[in-house]
């Protein structure tokens, strides 16, 4: 007889609320120090998020669908077989406007076109973190599509 697969819970919360919640057989993110991944019964551990992709992979059972959700930073916490992720904003690949997101990365270019040319530091900055949100969301909407 086949092991029971092991499974653990895993939270998305915003400030908006709860996101998603399922059982999950692995999570695959990307921290601020590089690409992980948690399975059932991993030693705990709280990590920031950069912004990037959740991977939830879920049960056999559910012919290991794989949840894509976009994250713009955050922290990560996995305890007694509970993942938590807090992040400031995070969408499900299915509920992401993908025609909203081209327009926020387009918006984002144009900024930082000008920031660089007024030389503005901050400007810039500020810029490439929302071209690298929008271009994430766009990215997570494609890998579930």
């Amino acid at each position: 007889m086949a092991d029971p697969e092991k499974l653990f819970m895993v939270n998305v919360v915003t400030p908006d609320g709860l996101i998603f919640s399922h059982h999950s057989s692995i999570v695959e993110m990307r921290a601020i120090d590089g690409q992980r991944s948690v399975m059932y019964n991993h030693l705990p551990i709280l990590t920031p998020l950069a912004i990037g992709e959740i991977k939830v992979k879920r049960s056999r059972e559910m012919n290991n669908v794989v949840n894509h959700i976009a994250v713009s930073g955050g922290y990560f916490e996995f305890s007694n077989n509970v993942a938590t992720i807090i992040a400031d904003s995070a969408e499900r690949a299915g509920n992401i406007d993908v025609s909203r997101a081209k327009a926020a990365r387009e918006r984002a270019q144009n900024a930082l076109k000008k920031a660089q040319a007024a030389h503005d530091q901050r400007s810039l900055e500020r810029a490439q973190v929302a071209l690298r949100r929008a271009i994430n969301r766009i990215s997570v909407y494609n890998s579930d599509n």
